[in-house]
């Protein structure tokens, strides 16, 4: 058996790194938008493993403040820019204390612990309300037997709606 070399991928240098190179290179003014680096990159290293890991690693340079991204085209990032800020009001600026000033701790958030060391309480005495009646809905009150029996004379018939009534059927006979 011929011992042959099997065709390896050539060790890539990473990602952060190529985009560096890429953008240097294309040197645009305004910079150099993703397709335009992903293809430098292509012609110079090969074929990229993958494309979508192109575009996590520009994501990433991003954020960490290597590269700034304006109207869709990335370039290095200026070193004399403002670093810069998120959306909404910004923080008001500290004013320094004066030397030998004693912070306190901020106070915790919260509603304080119970103290163990403190003597139980008292159930407290029910407070009435101005008016002398009670909360809620009031308790029903049955009604004296003599009201009760004229609602319950009735017209014979029952509640509700009445049964159908099924016609009855008759037996024809046939003669001939």
């Amino acid at each position: 058996m011929a011992t042959e070399e099997v065709n390896k991928p050539q060790s890539l240098p990473p990602y952060p790194e190529m985009i560096v190179k890429a953008l240097e290179a294309l040197n645009e003014p305004n910079g150099s938008n993703k397709s335009a680096i992903s293809k430098y990159i292509e012609t110079t290293y090969g074929e990229l493993p993958d494309a979508t890991v192109l575009g996590s690693h520009l994501n990433k340079m991003k954020d960490s403040g290597e590269l700034s991204f304006k109207q869709n085209n990335y370039m290095k990032a200026d070193p004399n820019a403002p670093p810069k800020r998120g959306r909404g009001r910004p923080p008001k600026p500290k004013t320094p204390l004066p030397p030998g000033t004693v912070v306190s701790p901020p106070r915790p958030r919260g509603r304080p612990p119970k103290d163990p060391n403190a003597p139980p309480k008292s159930p407290k005495a029910k407070a009435t309300p101005g008016s002398g009646r009670p909360r809620g809905r009031p308790k029903k009150v049955p009604r004296s037997p003599a009201v009760a029996a004229p609602t319950a004379v009735s017209s014979g018939r029952p509640r509700g709606r009445p049964p159908k009534v099924k016609p009855q059927l008759t037996e024809v006979s046939v003669e001939s």
